[in-house]
């Protein structure tokens, strides 16, 4: 048996169904970074069976989302260190888009004495989650995922508009669970549901949104590494989809103005690792301390971490009052108001939804950060504001309107530097600083509309 046969025997059930009287052909050997980018190599198949690792330099993780540098290098200067990738093959899934036989396998980043680089986005939430476990706990996440389906924009100083559905008309808005409108965007739902299914994934349900072409996909709970995985999966899907259908799919935080943003809300529970019982009910089904301590926790630990959820200048565009978006860090039962949601369940399935993180972010990276918030309240038992009750959106902002007042937060978030890891802090500080000054030297159109010949 060759290398390749033997390490077809070992890949996911899914990707060996995918391949079953095929031969695999490439092998996208694939990263995220701090944006949610995947980077990496293809390497032909044959060759990926017989390595057990490669090489991309650490300057990935100091890249802007323009392609400019960070000076996050650290004291020994920008060198470009290769950092050693190790696959995981979990986590191998098809790439059903391309035209060969190709499959996909996310890769950890360690240094050369087999650490593992602190600020590569899934090992920040490994970290995390390993926290967690030795507590005792077995954090739970399901992540829920808006996007636009809009019309093909090739030009940046077009607005963005929303596509065209299969009747001829343009996408409407205002149609939020809609049949009909799902039924518009039907040939490129069809194609998302057999992407999902040749790649193993499994979906719960895919509805319309408040927004004009903007649909909601959710993903069943689970692992909190293996949900970041699918999320990071998904957009690459989700795009590809669309693109077979001459529209762009786009996970921008607020593409169309006057629109509803996009979030990827995330419902968490904690599981006890030795009873499998839900820590966030009692014996008798009530709610206990841990549930209210992590509720405290995201309280108070948000307004820092919100530089990572909501992690461009577009993402602020989003917090609007009355728009589907949050402003406030309220909680309240079955209130869509909040910032912070207890959904309708039984004791067993009692968990918490953070609603403030944005579709923008890296699904790695905000999960960790709602997870650390959630793990500091319970660690520091903190008890939450009372709960809301009405319309949270008659109250006061309680969270940063602009990307460089979250920056500020975050910057002096000490403890939340602690869980998630002080270097990856730095780093992560670093970049997002010179991507907000990037933004502060572009003039936007309302700058010359309203000020070149009034001021």
């Amino acid at each position: 048996m060759t290398p390749l046969e033997e390490l077809v025997l070992t890949l996911p059930e899914a990707a060996q169904a995918y391949l079953e009287g095929r031969k695999l052909d490439e092998v996208e050997c694939v990263i995220a970074d701090l944006p949610g980018i995947a980077r990496g190599k293809a390497v032909p198949a044959a060759k990926y069976a017989r390595q057990d690792s490669f090489h991309l330099p650490d300057s990935i993780f100091y890249q802007t989302i323009t392609g400019e540098w960070g000076e996050a290098a650290g004291a020994e200067g920008f060198i470009e260190r290769d950092m050693i990738l190790r696959p995981d093959n979990s986590t191998a899934t098809a790439a059903p888009w391309t035209g060969d036989w190709t499959l996909q396998v996310i890769h950890d980043a360690y240094d050369r004495k087999g650490v593992p680089v602190p600020f590569a986005p899934r090992n920040v939430l490994k970290r995390v989650v390993d926290l967690y476990n030795k507590e005792g706990w077995n954090p739970v996440v399901a992540p829920e995922m808006e996007f636009y389906l809009v019309a093909r924009n090739i030009d940046p100083a077009k607005p963005i508009t929303a596509m065209m559905g299969r009747s001829g008309r343009p996408a409407a808005a205002r149609q939020a669970y809609s049949m009909t409108a799902v039924d518009e965007f039907g040939p490129v739902i069809d194609d998302i549901y057999d992407f999902a299914e040749a790649q193993g994934f499994e979906i719960d349900g895919i509805t319309q949104e408040g927004g004009a072409g903007q649909l909601e996909i959710n993903l069943r709970h689970g692992n909190p590494v293996k949900l970041a995985d699918e999320v990071f999966y998904f957009k690459r899907l989700i795009r590809e989809a669309a693109l077979r259908h001459d529209c762009f799919a786009t996970f921008m935080a607020k593409p169309i103005e006057d629109e509803p943003g996009s979030a990827m809300h995330i419902h968490h529970s904690i599981l006890d690792l030795q009873t499998g019982n839900n820590v966030f009910s009692g014996p008798q089904g009530g709610e206990t301390d841990m549930f209210f301590h992590f509720i405290g926790g995201l309280q108070k630990y948000l307004p820092a971490a919100i530089a990572i959820m909501a992690p461009y200048v577009n993402s602020y565009r989003r917090y609007v009052k009355n728009h589907a978006a949050p402003v406030n860090l309220a909680w309240g039962r079955d209130n869509r108001t909040t910032g912070i949601r207890v959904p309708l369940s039984n004791a067993a399935a009692r968990r918490v939804e953070n609603r403030l993180a944005g579709m923008d972010s890296n699904p790695y990276l905000c999960i960790a950060a709602s997870l650390a918030c959630g793990y500091l309240g319970i660690k520091n038992e903190i008890w939450p504001e009372k709960q809301f009750k009405g319309d949270a959106y008659e109250g006061e902002t309680d969270i940063p309107r602009v990307m460089g007042e979250a920056l500020d937060l975050f910057e002096d978030a000490k403890e939340l530097h602690d869980i998630l890891g002080p270097e990856f802090a730095r780093v992560y500080s670093i970049v997002k600083r010179s991507e907000y000054e990037e933004f502060l030297q572009v003039i936007s159109p309302w700058e010359r509309e309203h000020l070149l010949l009034n001021v």
